[in-house]
C-alpha cells in the first residue's frame, strides 16, 4: 500500500498509476498526504506552474495558446470499505475510488506529465472534500479565493462517465422533515403522542410520490426525491417526542434551487421543512462549439449525467464543461468498486489525441 512517503511515480500506465493512487487513502477531509505527493510530482515538470491552496492543487501550462482547458478530478473518496489496498482481476481494476474518481485522476496526472506542448494551454486541478457538504468543496473554496486560476474556455470534469460524454448534471437538495408529538411512558402510551408514527404519512407520500423525466438538449434526465435517513426514539420504555426525515431531492437542470425548494416543500406541505444542503444542476450546453467539437473527437455520442458533479461550478463561472472519464458512474461508492483498465487507457488516448 502506498503512503504518505511514497513519492507518486507518473511515468506507470494510466492504470499502475491509479492503482498507486488508490493504496494512497485519501476519504474527505484526510486528502492533505495525497495533495502533498501530487503536488511534489508536479512540481518535478518544468512546463508547469504550479500552485496550491489548501488541499486543492492547480498545475498550469503558459504557451499562449488560442484556448485553454481545464481537466478537474477530486482526490477526495467515500469511506473505505474493506476495498484498499486494490487488486487486479483480468481487465478490472478493484479498490475505493477506482471509478469515483482516482481512475479519472491517474489520466490527468499522465497527461500533465507527458503533455509539455500541448496544442491548447491547459489548466489540471486537484481539488478536495467533493464527496461531502458543497460547504467544504474545494473547487468552491478555489473558485471563491483564486477565480482566475479556474479561466478557461472549456472544462472536462473527469468524473466516472464510462468513457462516454455525459452533459450537465443533476441539481441535489436535502432537507429534514420534523414530526413531534408528545413524550409519555411507553406503558401509558395513550397519554403520549408518537412523533415516529408520524412519519407514516411523510413515507407514504414519497412511496406516492411520481418522479419526472425531462428531456434537454436532446438528454434525458431522470429526478428522484427520497428518504435517506430517519431518526427517533428516546429509550425502549419512552412513547418519542421527535421524529426526523432526512430527504434528497435530485432534480432536472432545468429547475433552479429555488424552484427545487419549493417543490418540496409543496410535496410536504403541512411539515416542518428545513434545508440542510443545496447546490444546482447545470444545463448540458451541448451546442456550444468548444463542447460540440470535444464531443465530436471523442467518440460523438453523449448522455444526460445522473447525479451532481462540479460542472455546475463550472458552468456559474461561465465555463462550458462536461463530464468524460473512464469509471463507471454505477459503480461509485459501491464496496466491489472497480474500474476496467482498457477504458482508463481509452480515455487518455482520445484525450492526448484531441489535445497533442
Amino acid at each position: 500500500m502506498s503512503s504518505p512517503n511514497t513519492p507518486l511515480d507518473l511515468t506507470l500506465d494510466g492504470g499502475a498509476l491509479t492503482a498507486q493512487l488508490v493504496d494512497f487513502p485519501s476519504v474527505s477531509g484526510d486528502e492533505q498526504p495525497l495533495a502533498d505527493a501530487v503536488e511534489a510530482a508536479l512540481r518535478a515538470h518544468p512546463h508547469l506552474t504550479v500552485d496550491r491552496y489548501g488541499n486543492n492543487v492547480v498545475a498550469r501550462t503558459t504557451l499562449g495558446r488560442a484556448e485553454r482547458v481545464l481537466l478537474a478530478g477530486h482526490l477526495d473518496t467515500v469511506p473505505i470499505a474493506d476495498n484498499v489496498p486494490s487488486y487486479v482481476d483480468g481487465d478490472l481494476l478493484y479498490g475505493c475510488g477506482t471509478s469515483d474518481m482516482k481512475s479519472g485522476v491517474a489520466v490527468q496526472l499522465r497527461l500533465a506529465a507527458t503533455l509539455p506542448e500541448p496544442n491548447r494551454d491547459l489548466t489540471f486541478v486537484f481539488y478536495d472534500c467533493e464527496e461531502i457538504e458543497a460547504s467544504r468543496n474545494g473547487l468552491g473554496h478555489l473558485a471563491a479565493a483564486h477565480p482566475d486560476w479556474l479561466a478557461a474556455d472549456f472544462a472536462i470534469l473527469l468524473e466516472p462517465s464510462g468513457a462516454v460524454v455525459e452533459g450537465g448534471c443533476q441539481g441535489t437538495l436535502r432537507a429534514r422533515i420534523t414530526l413531534t408529538g408528545t413524550r409519555a411512558h411507553a406503558a401509558r402510551s395513550w397519554l403520549g403522542d408518537n412523533a415516529v408514527h408520524h412519519a407514516a404519512e411523510v413515507l407514504t407520500r414519497l412511496s406516492d410520490y411520481r418522479a419526472r423525466t425531462v428531456e434537454i438538449d436532446g438528454l434525458e434526465y431522470r429526478e428522484g426525491l427520497n428518504a435517506v435517513r430517519i431518526d427517533g426514539g428516546v429509550a425502549g420504555n419512552v412513547i418519542p417526542d421527535e421524529c426526523v426525515v432526512t430527504v434528497n431531492f435530485r432534480y432536472a437542470p432545468d429547475r433552479s434551487e429555488a424552484q427545487a425548494e419549493a417543490h418540496v416543500r409543496e410535496v410536504f406541505e403541512g411539515y416542518r421543512v428545513e434545508v440542510t444542503d443545496s447546490a444546482p444542476g447545470a444545463l448540458p450546453g451541448l451546442g456550444r462549439p468548444a463542447a460540440k467539437a470535444f464531443v465530436a473527437a471523442v467518440g460523438g455520442r453523449a448522455r444526460a449525467k445522473f447525479g451532481w458533479t462540479d460542472v455546475a461550478r463550472f458552468s456559474a463561472l461561465g465555463v462550458p464543461a462536461v463530464n468524460y472519464g473512464p469509471g463507471d458512474p454505477n459503480l461509485a461508492h459501491k464496496r466491489e468498486e472497480h474500474c476496467s483498465l482498457t477504458a482508463i487507457a481509452e480515455v487518455e488516448q482520445r484525450l492526448r489525441a484531441w489535445l497533442a
